[in-house]
């Protein structure tokens, strides 16, 4: 869930962000108008959160404005000290899709972000995801594997949500990179392959059947598979490996993407995973 705020007051900021954050949004923030503008307008967002005051030129309903000129369907929940029957209405009817008024307790703010989630994304609006036996509550944040609790970081817990809302799919590192760590560049480092195996020893290790699933070379699928289905993948791989690589190139690859391998890697490239997390937060 990709999540833009707008504000220009950093306690308030910090606090919708870290709220956001934790409850498994990747956030950017601007603090002023003219770079939420740009932001605004020229990226796509699950969400945005605006301030109406803002500095730089440009106020949180010129924004407002631009983006349903130009056709944006985003929500847009307006933040603002301006809390005037008037006013809200002004912003409301400028296209805002709610209105909370300053000081706000974050617990209805989430409450208001939830419902203007739901009516955007109606196919999201289940507040709970399953495959197999393993299930997530988005209201708790709770996970369970059957009857067993399992404890997630917020970043596993993005890795996990994506992942089984794209149950069966193929989902490729970069695909991982810019939707869990709103990264869009490749960081040199192996944080997917370090959380990947992390998120495994939660997840799949001591239950049956495993769910996640290494795809040679390509990335990662989240769900039940037959073991035809693993071999047929594993062919797939195989088959992209170019025509000019070594016996020893293969047997690294296979090497790398297998489950020891990650396992391995996250016990001896944790500083990996914090340089990546640095650069791709």
């Amino acid at each position: 869930m990709r999540s833009l705020v707008i504000e220009d007051d950093p306690a308030t900021a910090r606090y919708i962000c870290r709220g956001l954050q934790e409850t498994g949004h990747v956030v950017m923030h601007r603090d002023n108008g003219l770079d939420g503008m740009h932001d605004a307008v020229n990226e796509n967002w699950d969400l945005i959160i605006l301030d109406r005051l803002l500095p730089g030129g440009v106020d949180g309903l010129s924004i407002l404005a631009r983006l349903r000129e130009l056709g944006k369907s985003t929500p847009v929940l307006i933040v603002s000290a301006l809390t005037s029957t008037d006013e809200r209405v002004h912003g409301l009817r400028l296209g805002g899709d709610d209105y909370i008024s300053k000081p706000f307790a974050f617990a209805e703010l989430m409450a208001r972000v939830e419902a203007l989630l739901r009516r955007a994304n109606p196919e999201r609006g289940d507040t709970r995801l399953q495959v197999a036996d393993l299930t997530v509550d988005l209201r708790s944040f709770r996970v369970r594997r059957g009857t067993t609790p399992i404890v997630l970081q917020p970043r596993e817990l993005r890795l996990l949500t994506y992942l089984m809302r794209h149950e069966g799919q193929v989902i490729t590192r970069t695909m991982l990179l810019e939707a869990v760590w709103d990264c869009h560049f490749d960081p040199q480092t192996n944080v997917i392959d370090v959380q990947i195996s992390r998120l495994r020893s939660k997840v799949d290790k001591g239950f049956s059947p495993p769910l996640i699933h290494t795809i040679r070379g390509i990335g990662y699928v989240l769900g039940v598979r037959t073991a035809h289905e693993r071999s047929a993948s594993d062919a797939v791989a195989q088959e992209a490996i170019p025509a000019h690589a070594t016996a020893g190139d293969v047997t690294g690859n296979a090497a790398a993407d297998s489950t020891a391998a990650d396992t391995a890697a996250a016990d001896t490239t944790a500083h990996d995973m914090g340089a990546g997390e640095r650069t791709c937060a």
